[in-house]
């Protein structure tokens, strides 16, 4: 079964955020793969455009979160975090965040892109030459780096795709290099 299927089945055909049913489409919660339907959430062409930023946020619309922060899918529950949390000076949206639960891994999820931190407070990764790295980016090594426990080197040169940040240290990030998933300090990679 597909994914779009998949969750076309598990929402009833219905936007899982706002339960509207016009310009449905999968949309994948970063900073996840969307290789499976659990890290996606079936959403409307409305909801995508305000998460996504590209029209401002009609608050009135998220009200439809007072409902949808309660689903057990975690990808939902990150979704209307996040939201609740970019919407929390409106005033009832922090009284939401305060009654939301989220276990660990799911929490840790809802944060890994910064959305809801203060902008002071945001952890910034930057490469080798200060340009800010962002989840899914591609890098290069600069230097063969021993590989603590994998038993190789990684050579200079390397490349490195789709690339993770590890939410709660600005000089580290993770990504494949051989097959192995491996955490790279960011002063050994440029983008």
């Amino acid at each position: 079964m597909s994914i779009e299927k998949e969750l076309q089945k598990r929402s009833d055909s219905k936007c899982e955020l706002c339960s509207g049913a016009n310009n449905l489409a999968p949309y994948t919660v970063e900073p996840k793969s969307g290789d499976h339907a659990d890290e996606c959430a079936y959403l409307c062409d409305v909801c995508q455009s305000q998460i996504n930023k590209t029209t401002e946020a009609d608050t009135n619309h998220w009200r439809c979160l007072n409902d949808s922060m309660w689903n057990t899918n975690p990808a939902i529950q990150v979704l209307a975090w996040r939201m609740l949390s970019r919407l929390k000076d409106e005033g009832w949206p922090q009284d939401l965040l305060d009654m939301l639960y989220l276990d660990e891994s799911t929490a840790s999820w809802a944060r890994a892109t910064g959305e809801g931190e203060d902008e002071a407070d945001k952890i910034i990764h930057k490469d080798s030459n200060g340009a800010t790295l962002e989840a899914g980016d591609s890098v290069v090594l600069i230097k063969d780096l021993n590989v603590k426990g994998a038993n190789f080197t990684a050579k200079r040169g390397t490349a490195v795709r789709n690339i993770s940040l590890v939410h709660d240290n600005a000089e580290q990030i993770e990504g494949k290099v051989n097959g192995q998933q491996i955490v790279i300090l960011t002063k050994f990679v440029k983008k």
